[in-house]
This record gives C-alpha cells, sequence and structure tokens, in this order.
C-alpha cells in the first residue's frame, strides 16, 4: 500500500499540481499586497482619505473608530471595505489569468500545422489544388473527397 501511495503522490502530474497551488498562494499573496498597499491607498486619498480596510458597518449600534477596535470589542460588523479589496484581488488575479491562457492558447494556434491546400494525383503522383477534379498535369479525372 505505501508502495502504490509513493507512486501516485510522485507521478508527474500530482508533483505540477503541488508547484501550481505553491506558486499560486503566493500570486495571491502579492496580488493581496498590490491591491492594500498600493492601489487602495490611492483609491481612498482620490476618494476623500478614505482607508478601505476600515470600512464597515456595526450591527451592535455603539461607534468604533477602526475595525479593529470593534473587532477588539467583540463587535458584530459587515466588513464592506475589506470584501472591496477582496473583489479588486479576485479581478486582477482573473484579468492576470485570462491573458496567460490567452498566451497560451495563441501558442498552441501557431503550433498547429495548417491545412494542406494539395492533395496527390492518384496517376501521375504530382501535387495539385485539393478542390481540383481534373488532374492538370497527366488530365485523369479525378474522384471527389
Amino acid at each position: 500500500m505505501w508502495k502504490e501511495f509513493k507512486e501516485f503522490a510522485m507521478r508527474g502530474n500530482m508533483l505540477d499540481l503541488a508547484v501550481g497551488i505553491i506558486i499560486g498562494t503566493a500570486f495571491g499573496k502579492i496580488i493581496t499586497s498590490l491591491v492594500n498597499d498600493i492601489i487602495m491607498p490611492p483609491i481612498g486619498l482620490l476618494l476623500g482619505k478614505v482607508d478601505f480596510s476600515n470600512l464597515f458597518i456595526d450591527l451592535t449600534g455603539k461607534s468604533y473608530l477602526t475595525l479593529s477596535e470593534a473587532k477588539a470589542a467583540g463587535a458584530a460588523t459587515i466588513n464592506y471595505g475589506l470584501f472591496i479589496n477582496m473583489v479588486l484581488d479576485f479581478l486582477i488575479i482573473a484579468f492576470v489569468i485570462f491573458f496567460l491562457i490567452r498566451q497560451v492558447n495563441r501558442i498552441k494556434r501557431q503550433e498547429q500545422p495548417a491545412e494542406p491546400t494539395t492533395k496527390e494525383c492518384s496517376f501521375c503522383y504530382m501535387a495539385i489544388p485539393k478542390k481540383a477534379t481534373r488532374c492538370p498535369h497527366c488530365t485523369t479525372e479525378l474522384q471527389s473527397a
């Protein structure tokens, strides 16, 4: 059983998947930092010095200045500012993945051989246009494909 598990775990696809998950996790952290530390501060400044990470609705009716104060007090909150940050994280990651897949598809299309435009005459073996019904070299009548 151990040998079978080892073969299963060491398959190429499993290792590729593990590497992909690890790189994806690291990439997600980079994107989260990009959104929280680079993108949101200028947007908050343009919207009147708003810190999106501190946008919340207190459901207890008390007034807290920051989200961390509300959490420390154990207040129930709706953290819509953090939700906005997560939506931006998702959109950026989806945009990057879209372009990555687009490039991979473009490369795959280039690698596929073009469909042949000629065929071989079955009598004289000369290359002739695929749509030809008669060979221009030996005048043999061709069967339509």
